[in-house]
């Protein structure tokens, strides 16, 4: 098991790259201020659930196995960069009605499926899987015990810092959302933010290269 100094360095690293906004980051932010707070901390768990498949497929290895693959590491970045793109398509395309008038506002999604699209998205993002691959190991010591535990306890450690992290910033998407639909006119223009965020993660994720 990781001593406590090595957990306290991997807490202050961690909370180092996660205070710097990232993909996620901006994919909650976009789900809060649409829809509140509350679909922002959702998006959170969900998106946070996707990483523990990452945190766990670090844990057994698979990841060191994408990663040497080519075509794995392939189809694992297109699928989830085409998922994302299909989510930003689909807001810019969806219309809701207010008063009689067509509003091209994006879709409100219940939180069950916000949870699993969150979930889906970092689930698919070979990003992560580069990131635990990269930076876990930098504080695994195979003289202090199992290396697979290891990797796991750094990994949840990870994830719970990502909750609170990320849940920031739900937050702070959900104050943005509320002054935003105190407009109409920036109502309106807020679904061509929404679904940009989306189509430009899927873009930055098709991007990222092998090696």
């Amino acid at each position: 098991m990781p001593d406590l100094s090595s957990l306290a360095l991997f807490a202050v690293a961690a909370l180092a790259l996660l205070i710097i906004p990232g993909p996620a980051v901006l994919y909650i932010v976009a789900r809060s201020a649409h829809q509140g707070r509350r679909a922002g901390l959702v998006s959170v768990l969900g998106v946070q659930t996707g990483g523990l498949v990452h945190v766990l497929a670090a844990t057994v290895g698979l990841s060191a196995l994408v990663m040497s693959s080519a075509l794995l590491f392939s189809a694992l970045k297109y699928l989830g960069a085409a998922y994302l793109i299909y989510i930003g398509i689909r807001t810019l395309l969806a219309r809701d009605e207010e008063h009689g008038i067509d509003l091209p506002m994006p879709k409100t999604q219940s939180m069950s499926q916000l949870f699993w699209q969150g979930a889906l998205i970092n689930a698919l993002n070979p990003k992560t899987a580069l990131f635990f691959l990269a930076f876990l190991p930098q504080f695994v010591h195979p003289e202090r015990g199992p290396v697979a535990l290891q990797t796991l306890t750094f990994g949840l450690l990870f994830l719970c810092l990502a909750v609170c992290s990320d849940g920031m910033y739900a937050l702070l998407g959900g104050s943005i959302g509320t002054r935003l639909r105190s407009s109409k006119v920036a109502a309106k223009r807020q679904k061509y933010v929404t679904g940009g965020i989306y189509i430009a993660l899927g873009v930055g994720t098709a991007a990222v290269g092998h090696k």
